[in-house]
């Protein structure tokens, strides 16, 4: 009788047929239903079930689901929905994570990548999250002073060989001048770009992942707001101080990159405070702040406003202001603050602005989202999942995460309660 139970399992179930057992009625429902319940789940929460449930699996896996699923992101609105927040927080390779944050649920995730980065990275290095696109995740190790990408898809990373300018630091990477991009969009293989001054020469590289191999090329100055830009095309800001910058542009309407120093108009609302700028993607955001008058507490600050800049069309021109966000909007998330950073990016025509501070060792962080075609504002507060004393070694948003259907379901995506 016993061996009987042990091959049948009935004293012993293991965790995929106990899952099975336990989603039995939710089986019973209609495609449909079934397809509207799934939806509603953030991707990690997909592959976990995923990799319990072999009946839902087969549903999950389905080319139909998987069209369906990246409509629904898409559809969700101009807001964090489509995109995820992925921070990396310092800490010894062994325990590496990222955090994702899902918009929708409200809630951030942990991605393990530790066991992925092990093969490629020695114990005791020093690793940056620089950017993310697709399944691939690129880090900078500050020991041995080189790449190396994390493929979430294959479970797998591997080191990048030098770049031209050679072996370089994590501070030698400016997030302003650098993009990843999934090409084709939905694989694996990717492009890394960044511009760089070089001798006050601007200069891109560009890594092609799928020839392990780099090519560079001077940026040529143009001359005036002539240059036609297409949306395939990378805008990356090679140097920055102030509102002075160098832009360097890439992709269709030039036969080679080019390069301009676009200058900001004049604009009532910039005048006076500290303003920090942000550049990404052809855009530009200048946050403006005011000094609190606290005895106590010394230049700490709040935001007083936020202005999004752009070329329109062309390329080679001077910032042209967007959008103001609304002051409401800004009341929701006006917090005193002590230093401050940011990223933007854009894809398919919403503008994503992240804004990082931090107040006596508390970190906060605003996602801000602009959709050209209706010229409107969203702000989704993000909840804090224990940041106190965080020492945070990069930031990035991805729009193309949402698109990442691993063959095999990393069952170690995790989420995290929010704080």
């Amino acid at each position: 009788m016993s061996d009987h139970h042990h091959l049948t399992g009935d004293h012993h179930p293991s965790p995929a047929s106990a899952a099975t057992t336990a989603l039995g009625p939710l089986l019973l429902l209609p495609s449909e239903l079934l397809h509207d319940i799934l939806i509603r789940l953030a991707l990690p929460e997909l592959l976990r079930v995923r990799s319990v449930a072999r009946p839902l699996s087969h549903v999950i896996s389905s080319p139909d689901f998987r069209r369906l699923y990246h409509l629904s992101s898409a559809a969700s609105g101009p807001g964090p929905a489509a995109a995820w927040l992925l921070v990396f927080k310092k800490l010894r390779p062994r325990d590496a994570a990222l955090r994702g944050f899902h918009g929708p649920s409200g809630r951030w995730f942990r991605i393990p990548v530790s066991a992925i980065l092990a093969p490629a990275v020695p114990p005791g290095e020093d690793l940056y999250f620089l950017a993310a696109s697709g399944s691939s995740f690129l880090f900078a190790a500050n020991g041995r002073r080189e790449l190396v990408v994390v493929d979430l898809s294959a479970q797998a990373a591997r080191r990048l060989p030098p770049s031209p300018l050679g072996p370089r630091g994590t501070s030698s990477w400016r997030r302003f001048g650098l993009k990843l991009v999934a090409d084709p969009p939905g694989s694996s293989q990717f492009r890394f770009l960044f511009a760089e001054l070089v001798n006050n020469t601007p200069l891109l590289f560009e890594y092609q992942s799928e020839t392990d191999t780099w090519q560079s090329s001077e940026a040529v100055q143009v001359e005036g707001a002539s240059t036609a830009a297409g949306t395939e095309g990378t805008f990356l800001c090679a140097a920055h101080a102030g509102p002075d910058c160098v832009m360097v542009y890439s992709g269709p309407g030039v036969e080679r990159p080019v390069f301009f120093r676009p200058r900001f108009p004049h604009n009532p609302n910039g005048v006076g405070g500290d303003r920090l700028h942000v550049y990404g993607d052809g855009s530009a955001a200048v946050v403006r702040s005011t000094v609190i008058d606290e005895p106590s507490r010394p230049r700490v600050k709040v935001v007083a406003g936020v202005d999004l800049y752009g070329f329109g069309s062309v390329v080679g021109g001077d910032w042209q202001l967007v959008s103001t966000v609304p002051g409401e909007l800004v009341e929701g998330f006006r917090k005193p603050y002590a230093v401050m950073t940011g990223l933007l990016s854009e894809r398919e025509g919403v503008v994503r602005l992240v804004l990082i501070s931090n107040c006596r060792g508390a970190w906060d962080i605003v996602w801000l989202s602009y959709d050209r075609a209706r010229g409107e504002w969203r702000w989704v507060p993000v909840p804090d999942w224990g940041t106190k004393g965080l020492n945070m070694a990069g930031i990035a948003v991805s729009s193309t995460f949402s698109r990442l259907w691993p063959p095999a379901a990393p069952s170690s995506c995790t989420a995290t309660t929010s704080q």
